[in-house]
This record gives structure tokens, sequence and C-alpha cells, in this order.
């Protein structure tokens, strides 16, 4: 099993958390934390189910963290993972105030933060980064039982991030959207859990059309919501003949 492409390694750290590092040592972390998975006290819900597993994760080595929305903005895992050089690039349209959590302001953090949004371009450790919509459809298969999305349209973000010359694309919590199927990937990194986002057969059908050289499944099997069978995803997208990998051992 390889998690490198081009002199790229991927890493699944867990629920969302993504961590990738260039042939030159430039390190990206997307949404790291929540539910324990770096800090050591995460536990399945199922028995083993097929999810990294948790650890004390604190190399504070990241020269970039992305962060998608307010769900996802963890102060400790953004501290476990960020150099004390590293620039946060977070969604401006989070609802900090209107978490359940204590969570303080961007401004706060101890780092530089620059705010983006859902369509915006930047470039941040010479890591060209685009940032797309990333949203449940109003009328979709993944809302509320009022008919309400969990994830409204202008909430958080998706990322595209060229590098070292390797796009990958992150989707963030989100419906397959018009749009997605027309980038220029070379690894795709999907959720999969579906409930809160695109669920398997639907980030396998996008694999299918997006042909990258590599997909790496992330958000699956973290509790009871998400819960997926991985090597179907896995099976499916082998059947339109692009590599896959499941980043799911330690």
């Amino acid at each position: 099993m390889t998690r490198t492409h081009d002199g790229l390694t991927v890493d699944w750290l867990g629920y969302a958390t993504l961590r990738l590092e260039s042939a030159n040592g430039t390190v990206v972390y997307l949404d790291p934390g929540r539910y324990g998975v770096l800090t050591g006290e995460w536990e399945p819900d199922t028995p083993g189910v097929a999810h990294p597993p948790a650890r004390d994760y604190r190399p504070r080595d990241g020269d970039v963290v992305c962060i998608s929305h307010a769900h996802h903005y963890d102060p400790d895992g953004i501290d476990r993972v960020a150099s004390a050089d590293a620039t946060v690039v977070a969604f401006d349209g989070m609802d900090i105030r209107g978490s359940s959590r204590d969570l303080p302001r961007l401004a706060d953090l101890d780092h530089e933060v620059r705010t983006v949004g859902a369509e915006d371009e930047l470039v941040v450790a010479d890591v060209p980064i685009w940032t797309l919509p990333a949203y449940n459809e109003p009328d979709g298969p993944h809302t509320r039982a009022d008919g309400s999305p969990y994830h409204p349209e202008g909430r958080g973000c998706g990322f595209l991030l060229s590098v070292d010359g390797t796009r990958v694309f992150w989707p963030g919590d989100t419906d397959v959207l018009d749009g997605h199927a027309e980038l220029d990937v070379d690894v795709f990194c999907p959720p999969i859990g579906g409930t809160f986002t695109m669920d398997r057969h639907e980030a396998a059908e996008l694999a299918g059309d997006l042909r990258p050289e590599l997909v790496v499944p992330i958000h699956y099997n973290t509790f009871d919501a998400l819960e997926t069978d991985s090597r179907e995803f896995a099976a499916d997208v082998a059947q339109s003949g692009v590599p896959v990998v499941l980043d799911e051992r330690e």
C-alpha cells in the first residue's frame, strides 16, 4: 500500500484530517482534529471499524493549515499540527458565535490567519490554493428531517491545492456539485461517509468523472452516522480504472 504520488505523501489521520507533504518538505493540513482523532481519545462506535487509530499527535510541522467551516474548527487540533510560522487559511463565513462550543476568534489564534471566501485564489508557502463552494443541496439527499441542509450554502468551502505541482482536491463537507467533475485533479480525497456529505456511491461516480491519478477517501467511520463500506467504495472506483488507496492504518 502506498500513499505517495509523484513525491507527494498523503496521510488520512482520522475524521476529515488530511496531511500532505511535498518532496521538498512543505506540509499542509486540512481540518485537523475533532472527536479525539489527534489526542488519542477517539474510540469507534462499532468495534473493528476501518479508520486510522487514535494517537496523541503533535508534530507542529504544518506550513499551511486549512479550515473549511465552523464544525471542523478545532483550535487544539490547529495547535497540534501548525508550526510556529504556519499560516491558517480559514473560510470567512464560519459561524463561530453560533457554535455550541466555546471557540476563540480566528484573530486570537497564535498564527497568521488568512480568510477566504467560497471561490478565492491565493498562494501560501508557495502552495497555490483555490477554494470551492461546499454545501448540501436543499432538495438533495443530505438534509435533516425538516428538509433543511446540514451544510447550507455559504457556511463552508472545499479546497483545491497545487502542492509541488500535484493538484489535490479535498471537497469539504458537501454534496457533489455542478463543476466538480470539470476540475483538473491528480489526487482526489472525497468524504464518503454520507449523511452529512456525498456518500460512497456519489463519490465513486465523481472519481470516475474526474479520472484522477489517485483517490484517497476520508471522512468515514469516525462515528455511527459516517459508517460505510470503504472496500466497496474502492471496488467501485477501481472498476473505473482509477487507482484508490484506503489509508486506514497508523
